[in-house]
């Protein structure tokens, strides 16, 4: 019993950080990116960071085939601050 407790807590854990938000930095929105979106949605001048939550999903997803497109293609990093 307290093994599906332990697993049923993880996946309520990694369910809440697995977020990436879209994030208004001086009057623009910004919004994530993964390996295929990167040449059309990073800013060289804005500051991004892992979203660790989607990264092990992906990882956990690998033989679903669309979550890790979805989560490495288009949600791995977000907009933190401006450089």
């Amino acid at each position: 019993m307290k093994t599906i407790s332990l697993i049923c807590a993880i996946f309520l854990l990694f369910t809440i950080i697995s977020c990436g938000d879209n994030k208004i930095i001086n009057g623009k929105e910004y919004e994530t990116y993964g390996l295929i979106n990167e040449s059309d949605i990073k800013n060289e001048n804005i500051k991004y960071k892992p979203i660790w939550g989607n990264i092990i999903w992906g990882s956990i997803l690998f033989e679903t085939i669309i979550a890790p497109i979805y989560f490495f293609g288009f949600s791995m990093f977000e907009p933190v601050e401006s450089k």
